[in-house]
């Protein structure tokens, strides 16, 4: 009597390859989307002040200093006339912007772009600090070279694509943000205050001892 087939479940070794596989098709694919007609824009994120960098897809700078903009509306048009003045300059059709998703200052950025239909990307900051060492053979960190890192990583196919989310959404992970910084504060402080009663405990030991162990003159 035949039985039905039996189907064996892939063992773990055979999943991990096949994940691997499929993370290597998907990267080869965002590599090859990057064109001999793309400037690769890469802009280190700060408070105030962005700084962007410019190379072409095989990485080769196409400035010869970076841009500093303001984190405004000026600041946003002032990078819009650098790159379209790059794509003129060196012919080049087509734009990719990546940048780092730390904090929350990059988010009204990447939305202005997007409502401009500029591609916008995203790189994760651990992948761009294990990166630092390849343009220099240095672990060093400055905004230009950060940047410059950041579209290496880029042109190499390490992003994924940004999708501008709704505002109460941006307004939600600001809190959250926030929260976590206030938490690390709050818990420094109980940290300082913990090692503080320590030495002071400390020091009313040693007083004391020192005060049983006097010999008082008669």
């Amino acid at each position: 009597m035949m039985g039905c087939p039996r189907v064996r479940n892939p063992t773990p070794s055979r999943r991990r390859s096949y994940m691997k596989f499929n993370q290597s098709q998907k990267q080869n694919q965002r590599i090859e989307r990057i064109s001999t007609s793309h400037l690769v824009v890469s802009i280190d994120m700060a408070k105030e002040t962005h700084v962007a960098q410019a190379t072409n897809y095989r990485g080769i700078v196409l400035t010869n200093r970076h841009l500093s903009f303001s984190n405004s509306i000026e600041g946003y048009e002032k990078l819009q006339r650098w790159i379209e003045g790059l794509q003129q300059k060196n012919r080049l059709n087509s734009v990719i912007i990546g940048m780092e998703p730390t904090g929350h200052y990059w988010w009204n950025l990447a939305n202005w772009l997007t409502i401009k239909e500029i591609n916008v990307v995203l790189v994760n900051p651990a992948t761009t600090k294990r990166n630092k060492e390849n343009r220099d053979n240095s672990p060093s960190k400055n905004d230009p070279k950060d940047a410059l890192v950041i579209a290496d990583v880029v042109s190499r196919g390490f992003y994924y694509e940004y999708t501008q989310q709704s505002h109460g959404f941006q307004r939600l992970r600001t809190v959250m943000s926030d929260r976590e910084f206030w938490v690390a504060v709050s818990d420094c402080r109980i940290g300082l205050s913990v090692g503080w009663i320590f030495v002071f405990r400390s020091i009313h030991r040693c007083l004391r001892i020192g005060l049983v162990n006097v010999q008082w003159p008669h």
